[in-house]
């Protein structure tokens, strides 16, 4: 799956304040949930923080793919966080996070959304993706960075 089919421009968050991982998991859901009627931020905050209690999503390098699934989710959606200062995210490597990639699919999407983590994962794998995300000035920057770079 492309990134620009799970990512919409409206899905990136450049500069955001973070402060915790539970915070950025909070506003995460709150601004998918604006994005996407019938989703409730409550239950995607749920999700992810279910699956960070499984074991942590911090892939290392300074990058975290939180991800779900959720039965009330109709098609997969995806955020793009670039935070100001890192934080902790229980990361692989130990390392703080200042790039995360929010992925929620729907339930039955199992094959689908091990296969977009893998990209994902391979993606954030490459030094000058995520050196260009960090240096993206804007939202619109870094949407354009990561559909951009996915299509590579």
């Amino acid at each position: 799956m492309l990134i620009s089919e799970l990512l919409a421009p409206s899905g990136a968050l450049h500069a955001l304040e973070g402060g915790s991982k539970k915070r950025i998991l909070e506003i995460a859901s709150q601004h998918i949930a604006e994005q996407h009627p019938g989703l409730e931020a409550e239950t995607i905050f749920a999700g992810l923080l279910g699956r960070e209690r499984l074991g942590s999503t911090g892939i290392g390098d300074g990058v975290a793919i939180p991800h779900c699934r959720l039965d009330e989710c109709q098609q997969a959606t995806a955020l793009l966080i670039q935070l100001i200062e890192p934080i902790d995210f229980d990361a692989v490597d130990g390392k703080p996070v200042d790039l995360l990639f929010v992925l929620l699919v729907p339930s039955e999407a199992c094959d689908q959304h091990l296969q977009t983590l893998a990209s994902l994962a391979e993606l954030f794998s490459q030094a000058r993706i995520r050196e260009k995300l960090r240096k993206a000035t804007s939202a619109e920057a870094l949407y354009t960075v990561m559909t951009e770079s996915s299509q590579e």
